[in-house]
């Protein structure tokens, strides 16, 4: 019986870390995608790790970069949060979204921690199954 109840305590101990890490890579999503919708495109670009600011360098090429490759990340019409795993320690969160045409993708973020802090680092988007959400 000791064995079974330290059991269910380690299973719920090692999982609060990711339910904190889902919430805050749910925060960092819904603040980038919330400023493309308002062409905060700084704000946006703070969301950011360093490997992709530097990589666009500045937040207008990275917007545009968003608005004509990632139209479903840059106006969805649906945004709805699904699994959030660990792989190689890294966070990733899947994402459902509806673009203008009505299209469904599925988008995959790529978190990593930044002075305390998630920061997108890359996203890999497919479209949807029919019957995604």
């Amino acid at each position: 019986m000791r064995t079974v109840i330290l059991s269910i305590l380690l299973t719920i101990l090692a999982a609060m870390p990711l339910r904190a890490d889902e919430n805050a890579a749910r925060d960092v999503i819904s603040g980038q995608i919330s400023a493309f919708g308002t062409e905060e495109i700084g704000r946006a670009f703070g969301f950011a790790s360093p490997f992709i600011q530097e990589k666009f360098q500045t937040p207008e090429t990275f917007g545009r970069m968003v608005r004509e490759g990632y139209p479903m990340v840059w106006r969805p019409s649906e945004v709805t949060f699904l699994e959030a795993r660990e792989i190689g320690g890294k966070l990733w969160q899947e994402v459902f979204l509806r673009d203008a045409a009505g299209r469904g993708w599925i988008a995959e973020y790529e978190l990593v921690e930044v002075d305390g802090e998630l920061r997108i680092n890359g996203v890999r988007i497919r479209e949807a199954p029919e019957q995604s959400v």
